[in-house]
């Protein structure tokens, strides 16, 4: 394990269920298997991380794999641009560990020791993840604190989520990858036009992560049919729910058929040593 105490920044070993610093700082493996290395002092709010309703909206909408070709690019990048022969990797926001879980899979197909973390803000998204993927380590934590010793890391995963460019640095190992997906132009666009007037594509112009070199860039596109609603459970895990009218509601939730544009833009960023 590479956790480091978010407390005093310690390492933290692992023993009778319990992780534990020099300084007897301890965290308790739940029974779920996970770990809360959120200290309450870093809380911006009791529960931090989405509501109930865009963790199960999301919930089910990943689990009828519209996503599923993104999720196996992702995996199968990880698999060819990590250079490590027991390589770790972490998984930045893994929500409920749907994509976390095809990395895991397929980096142990190809290095068997690999180790394959996930971290998310979300207690009750990382209880779920923990209960139905055990081949991944998981713990509650912030993307902006990492709870990972210096230079541990052979890949970052950044699916949406933020993270600071300087944890990024610090964490991950010289020659270490970032690899992220962001919305491309027209990402979710037939969804967008029902609520905006006036649509503006997203800017695919690639982000500066500062120590780090653009190494590879990837586009993936098709259209979802999103049947019985599935439309309905996709706006609410978006921001753009809270913009929707009542009528739209009606009309995702009625809808038999609704296609809807994915686009995605894949980047591998390499660390400089």
């Amino acid at each position: 394990m590479n956790y480091q105490c978010p407390l005093c920044h310690q390492a933290l070993s692992f023993s009778q269920r319990s992780f534990r610093c020099v300084n007897n700082h301890a965290f308790d493996l739940a029974k779920e298997g996970y770990v809360n290395l959120m200290p309450v002092q870093h809380k911006r709010s009791k529960d931090p991380g989405d509501n109930k309703e865009m963790m199960q909206a999301r919930r089910r909408f990943l689990e009828k794999d519209y996503y599923q070709p993104m999720k196996q690019k992702v995996a199968e990048l990880c698999a060819e641009f990590i250079e490590s022969d027991a390589p770790s990797l972490l998984d930045i926001g893994c929500g409920e560990g749907y994509y976390t879980t095809e990395m895991a899979t397929r980096l142990t197909e190809k290095y068997p020791n690999a180790q394959t973390y996930g971290l998310d803000i979300s207690k009750v998204a990382i209880r779920y993840a923990a209960k139905r993927y055990t081949n991944c380590a998981f713990s509650v934590a912030s993307s902006h604190r990492l709870p990972f010793s210096d230079n541990s890391l052979d890949a970052v995963v950044r699916i949406y989520a933020p993270c600071n460019a300087d944890e990024l640095a610090r964490v991950v190992t010289d020659q270490g990858v970032v690899i992220t997906v962001t919305p491309a132009a027209r990402h979710l666009y037939q969804l967008r036009e029902a609520i905006y007037s006036d649509v503006r594509l997203h800017s695919e112009a690639p982000e500066d992560i500062l120590g780090f070199t653009l190494e590879k860039e990837e586009k993936l596109s098709y259209v979802m049919p999103l049947a019985q609603g599935d439309a309905y459970d996709l706006l609410q895990m978006t921001p753009f729910a809270w913009k929707a009218s009542d009528t739209l509601r009606e009309q995702l939730q009625s809808a038999t058929l609704y296609e809807c544009e994915a686009d995605f833009m894949l980047r591998v960023y390499r660390k400089q040593s």
